[in-house]
């Protein structure tokens, strides 16, 4: 089997590389070409463990996704990620349950409930890979992003509380909003607590593949954590990639470097993976639905019905909330531009289904409490995954038209964007500029006076162009561009954690620090050429 996966893998990269050569969304491609794959005769079921995708394969797509998060943006937008990350997934469970129940009449209220719960939430890898290449605006990514990355914590546990019901055991808490408060409350403790700890261990460490190894344990111990002590390890995953990102400024610039490139590769590898175990599923979840008696054209019409209720349950709370919160607005300025009606209506439409829907679905269980079949699993299981693929294929395929269709733009991001570039440009070169003053005061001398000199024209001349040692490569010209670096990261950070530039912006120039003392360390060790 894992010779199998390991195709898949290749093959899949492979595709994503034409795709995106060609203009396409390599993540559709890639689901599209693994659907027909599917009925190739002789092709094995890669089956995997829901556990192993909820353990395994889902932690690192979470992590990646929140370390990368910009904080502030998240409680810029928090009011709308909350109301679309927790409230809407418990209203889409409702209407997705009478949806299935208004086709499929024979099937159990709970278990109508169960397959519900299993559908919504949309994924945070379909999402943010989808809505990145369709070219989402900025504050759109954000609110998705935000949504994707604790709808799931919200459906998971309401799933785990609905299938004890089920099969007559007891959920850790048996009333559903205390469960949910604990397993938020204690899952994001964790998540923060573990996320600190392994910062800490990492600034002692003073290797940058270490601390990189560490960084990798950081999601999965986060998860087992949590949910060894039945809260929520989707939150603590989350938790903890917010933590090990907002601290990334403080780590070592080879540290920084290598774990963007580490996590990057990761991000290709899962996403690629998890598009195609997705439509390498389809034969055999139609085989093992048609083999437990379901008629295909009856399975159909309820996952057309579903998907369209799911749909109209998003578009309904989206536009809802967006007019009370206007209203609510009215008398009082609001901190946050309210979205428009394109981006609302974008919004509405971008709500793919993904992996996760899958792993729940099979982690449904077989028996109930007195040892009889669970009802209706193989129904929820085949419903779970049509849906899915309807969500990928009509949402997915669609949105770059609808983007371009509405004209979609977001000209305030851009302004604050640009703004905030300007700030942070200005701050590190008056920075520099105070260095260098200094600098000559305690180095009289004509050398020093001559090299602050140079250093000092090159930033005037040209304010974006990052200054590198002038002059012969001297030891006294690297001590003082080493010098420059610290204080300009200094003051980047102090201006992040006092709110005066975004996190997005920091890590931007931080990024830019970082390659120019990489170039300057190989000067200094004689590998390059200043």
């Amino acid at each position: 089997m894992f010779a199998f996966v390991l195709v898949v893998v290749i093959v899949a990269i492979a595709l994503s590389a034409i795709a995106e050569r060609r203009g396409g969304q390599p993540a559709l491609v890639v689901a599209i070409v693994a659907l027909a794959a599917s009925f190739i005769p002789g092709i094995p079921h890669l089956e995997l463990d829901p556990e192993f995708i909820l353990g395994i394969v889902l932690p690192p797509m979470l992590f990646s996704a929140a370390r990368d998060f910009s904080f502030a943006e998240f409680r810029r937008r928090a009011g709308a990620i909350v109301s679309l990350g927790v409230f809407l997934v418990f209203a889409t469970t409702v209407v997705a349950a009478g949806a299935a129940m208004l086709v499929l009449p024979d099937m159990l209220p709970l278990a109508a409930l169960i397959l519900g719960v299993v559908i919504a939430p949309p994924d945070a890898v379909t999402a943010i890979t989808i809505g990145r290449r369709a070219g989402l605006p900025v504050g759109l990514m954000t609110v998705l992003k935000g949504e994707s990355l604790i709808n799931d914590a919200a459906a998971l546990t309401l799933f785990a509380v609905l299938v004890a019901m089920a099969t007559g055991t007891h959920a850790f808490i048996d009333n559903i909003p205390l469960y949910f408060l604990y397993a938020a409350g204690i899952g994001t403790v964790i998540g923060l607590l573990i996320g600190n700890l392994a910062q800490w261990v990492n600034h002692r460490l003073h290797s940058p593949p270490l601390a990189t190894a560490m960084t990798v344990l950081v999601p999965f111990v986060a998860y087992l954590v949590a949910e060894e002590l039945h809260a929520s390890g989707v939150l603590a995953v989350v938790a903890a990639g917010f933590t090990i990102g907002h601290h990334a400024v403080q780590s070592g610039y080879r540290q920084r470097l290598q774990e963007q490139a580490f996590w990057r590769t990761v991000d290709t590898l899962l996403e690629t993976f998890v598009f195609a175990y997705i439509g390498l599923q389809l034969r055999f979840v139609i085989t093992e639905a048609a083999e437990d008696g379901y008629d295909l054209g009856e399975l159909l019409l309820a996952a057309a019905v579903i998907f369209l209720a799911i749909v109209a349950i998003r578009f309904a709370w989206v536009f809802g909330t967006a007019a009370v919160v206007r209203w609510r607005r009215r008398s009082k300025a609001a901190a946050v531009k309210p979205l428009s009606w394109a981006e609302l209506t974008v919004i509405s439409f971008t709500g793919m289904r993904g992996v996760v829907t899958l792993a729940a679905a099979a982690g449904t269980p077989l028996l109930v409490g007195d040892g009889t079949d669970f009802p209706d699993r193989e129904a929820i299981i085949s419903l779970a995954f049509l849906v899915t693929i309807a969500t990928l294929l009509i949402q997915g395929l669609t949105l770059p038209w609808l983007i371009n269709r509405l004209r979609l733009d977001d000209p305030d991001h851009r302004r604050f964007a640009a703004e905030q570039r300007e700030r942070a440009e200005a701050m590190i070169r008056d920075t520099a500029l105070s260095v260098l003053g200094r600098y000559r005061e305690t180095h009289p001398t004509h050398s020093g006076r001559q090299l602050a000199a140079q250093m000092e024209q090159r930033l005037r001349a040209d304010d974006h162009q990052m200054e590198h040692p002038a002059g012969p490569d001297t030891d006294e010209a690297l001590a003082l561009g080493q010098l420059l670096l610290a204080e300009r990261r200094i003051r980047l950070v102090r201006a992040r954690d006092n709110l005066e530039l975004d996190d997005t912006v920091v890590r931007e120039m931080l990024e830019k620090l970082d390659l120019e003392q990489a170039f300057m360390d190989s000067v200094a060790a004689g590998d390059g050429k200043p």
